[in-house]
């Protein structure tokens, strides 16, 4: 069995600007990545030069959970909560489309660019459906009695997987919205869903810690369940390359692992990587330069660097 290789990561940048906790992070076109944040800001940085300060593309009344590129007609949709959905035209800098929703929080939007839809989780169990290219609402299906707090779709399969804070994840038709299966094993919200870049698994974290994998192709049947952090698990996400994933907690760490066997390869806290030193809400991996960032509580976003075998 060949040994795992453990990629030396290092940090490479702080990026700061934001005045509250950043809850909110997307990837855009390249290198391209957004940040929102509790003070209303959404900013654009750049990870291939992150040197550079950030650019404030907009500033709403209310905090910003959510943020989603969609790369065709290259806008970018926040989520502005108790307000509804606004579309940002990236080229013009300029508010593109804005659509009122129910007034309540908006933990997630995710971008369908099969069905030309939006799909955005809702604080009071809805899940709103837009679509494209007026930003039309379509429909408003109440799922949950809690917050829906995370979204991924599945393209080939045509799927929708919904993490709620009711404990369970529900898979979705993404045409006519009926629930297929409903993965019910975690024992808290679930915070983050992510389908691997393959479309084999889907992996589940939440506020129980436990990183779960499921066999999308065996009727989402669990294959492991990994005790990951000490608290809150905020955020997964897959390398694009699919071969790492990361993960980020309350527990003021990151912990970067194997994604084919689940392993973990790195730790990235205060004490061994000069990580936050607060709740890290979310991450991202723009580019292709093996770069990932991070936010947090803390105001900050970090950018940080791998070092893959064939770089060292």
């Amino acid at each position: 069995m060949s040994e795992i290789f453990r990629p030396p990561v290092t940090r490479l940048a702080t990026l700061a600007g934001h005045r509250d906790a950043v809850y909110a992070l997307t990837g855009g076109t390249g290198s391209q990545f957004y940040s929102g944040s509790a003070d209303g800001m959404v900013v654009g940085w750049d990870a291939a030069r992150p040197e550079l300060d950030g650019e404030l593309l907009a500033r709403v009344q209310n905090s910003v959970y959510a943020l989603c590129h969609l790369p065709g007609p290259d806008l970018l949709a926040l989520g502005h909560n108790f307000q509804g959905i606004q579309a940002i035209d990236l080229a013009g800098r300029q508010l593109a489309y804005a659509t009122a929703l129910p007034p309540v929080a908006i933990f997630e939007i995710v971008y369908s660019e099969s069905r030309q839809r939006l799909y955005a989780g809702l604080g009071d169990g809805t899940l709103a459906v837009l679509t494209l290219p007026d930003f039309r609402l379509e429909k408003l299906l109440r799922l949950a009695d809690k917050s829906l707090r995370t979204l991924a779709i599945h393209e080939g399969r045509g799927e929708l997987a919904v993490g709620s804070s009711d404990t369970l994840t529900r898979i979705l038709d993404l045409d006519s919205l009926e629930t297929k299966y409903t993965l019910g094993e975690s024992t808290n919200s679930v915070f983050s869903v992510a389908y691997s870049p393959d479309g084999a698994y889907l992996l589940t974290a939440g506020r129980d810690a436990q990183i779960r994998r499921w066999d999308v192709a065996a009727c989402y049947g669990l294959l492991d369940t990994v005790p990951a952090h000490i608290y809150t698990i905020n955020h997964l996400a897959f390398s694009p390359d699919g071969r790492h994933l990361a993960s980020c907690s309350l527990d003021k760490s990151i912990k970067l692992w194997d994604a084919a066997t689940l392993t973990l390869l790195r730790v990235l806290d205060r004490a061994r990587a000069a990580g936050h030193g607060t709740s890290v809400n979310r991450l991202v991996w723009p580019g292709t330069e093996n770069r990932l960032v991070s936010c947090s509580d803390d105001r900050s976003l970090a950018v940080w660097q791998l070092v893959m075998k064939n770089e060292e």
